[in-house]
C-alpha cells in the first residue's frame, strides 16, 4: 500500500478532527475503489433498463441512474445515438443545487462547461430557453462539442472566450451561472488517476486565485434575483470555502441559498450553506457545491442574439424561444 505524503497528511487534519474519519479519507485516496458509473439520461428512458441500477438516494433526480459496478455504458449502443450523459456521481451531487432553483428560466450560461456534464444535467433539469456553454480552453472544446452534439442539447450554443470578456458584453443577463472551477483537481486520485502536486500549497493557492478571478466575473453576469452555482472537485478548504468567503466579502449583493434536501452533507468548514460528498461516503470521489441568490431587485439586461452568435463556435437553436 503506498505512504501517504505528508502534505495529504497536513490535508486530512485540516478537514476532519476526527481520527477515524482522517483515516477514511487517507484510505480512499490511497488505495482506491471503483466507483459505480452514472448516467443522465437525456431522452426518455426505456421502460425496461438495460443497466443494473443501484437503489436511488433520496436526492437523486429521476433522470439520474447510478449503475451497479461493472456495467459500461459507454459501450451500449443508446450512448452512440446521444440518449444518455455518462458521468461521475459526484458531479449529480454538485449539480443536485440546480434543483432549488424555480422555473422558468431564460437563460442558463455555464463558465467552464467541458466536457459538458454540468451543461446538459441544467439543460435536462430547468429546461431553460437558451443554454450557452463556454470554454476557454481550445483543446477542450472538442469534447463539449461532441457531446453537446451527441446528446441532441437544444437550444444551446457553444463559446470560447475568457470570464472577463462576457462581464463586459452581456452583464447581467443570466438568470443562472455555473462555474464548476478548475482547481487541483485531487478526486481524482479516488478515482486511480494522477493529479501531480494537488497537495502542495502553490498549486492550491495558484488554483484559488484563479477561482477567484472567474467567480468575480461570473456573478457579473448574473441577473437580478438570479443564481450563481459555484463547484469544484477538490478538497481544499482554500478553494472552496475561503474562495466562497471571499466572494460573499466582495459581492455583498448574494447570498449562500440553504439546499433542504443536502442538509446531511453540510460542509463542517462554513458556516454558510455549502456541501460537500468525500470519497469515504462511497458514492463518489468527492465534490464541493453551493448555491448563490443574486438579491438585488433591478432589471435584468436581454442579450442580442446576433450580436453573441458572432462567437458561437457551435449551435443548435432549433425551436428555440430564447432572448433577443
Amino acid at each position: 500500500m503506498e505512504k501517504p505524503s505528508n502534505l495529504l497528511l497536513k490535508l486530512s487534519r485540516r478537514l476532519f478532527t476526527n481520527l477515524d474519519e482522517q483515516e477514511k479519507f487517507i484510505e480512499a485516496l490511497i488505495n482506491p475503489q471503483p466507483f459505480p458509473a452514472s448516467i443522465l439520461w437525456c431522452q426518455e428512458k426505456p421502460e425496461l433498463s438495460p443497466f443494473a441500477v443501484e437503489t436511488p438516494t433520496y436526492w437523486q433526480p429521476q433522470f439520474i441512474d447510478r449503475l451497479q459496478l461493472g456495467e459500461k455504458p459507454g459501450q451500449h449502443s443508446l450512448h452512440g445515438k446521444g440518449y444518455f450523459y455518462c458521468l461521475d456521481f459526484s458531479s449529480v451531487f454538485a449539480a443536485a443545487t440546480l434543483f432549488a432553483i424555480p422555473q422558468p428560466i431564460d437563460l442558463v450560461f455555464d463558465m467552464c462547461a467541458a466536457p459538458g456534464g454540468k451543461s446538459i444535467f441544467a439543460w435536462k433539469a430547468l429546461q431553460p430557453n437558451l443554454l450557452i456553454s463556454n470554454e476557454v480552453i481550445g483543446k477542450r472544446l472538442g469534447m463539449l462539442i461532441s457531446n453537446l452534439k451527441r446528446c441532441h442539447i437544444s437550444p444551446s450554443a457553444i463559446v470560447n472566450r475568457d470570464s472577463s470578456i462576457f462581464s463586459e458584453i452581456i452583464p447581467v443577463s443570466s438568470n443562472l451561472v455555473i462555474v464548476d472551477a478548475p482547481c487541483t483537481g485531487q478526486s481524482l486520485l479516488a478515482k486511480g488517476e494522477k493529479a501531480t502536486g494537488c497537495f502542495h500549497p502553490t498549486a492550491i493557492n495558484k488554483s484559488a486565485n484563479r477561482q477567484k478571478r472567474i467567480i468575480a466575473n461570473s456573478a457579473k453576469l448574473v441577473s437580478p434575483q438570479g443564481y450563481l452555482a459555484y463547484m469544484t472537485c477538490t478538497y481544499s478548504s482554500e478553494e472552496n470555502e475561503q474562495v466562497c468567503e471571499w466572494f460573499l466579502e466582495r459581492f455583498p449583493d448574494f447570498k449562500a441559498i440553504e439546499v433542504s434536501y443536502l442538509a446531511k452533507y453540510q460542509s463542517h468548514l462554513a458556516t454558510m450553506p455549502c456541501y460537500r460528498m468525500f470519497p469515504q461516503d462511497r458514492l463518489g470521489a468527492g465534490a464541493f457545491t453551493v448555491l448563490f441568490k443574486n438579491t438585488n431587485q433591478g432589471e435584468s439586461k436581454e442579450i442580442n442574439l446576433d450580436a453573441m452568435s458572432l462567437l458561437y463556435i457551435y449551435q443548435n437553436l432549433k425551436n428555440s424561444t430564447a432572448i433577443s
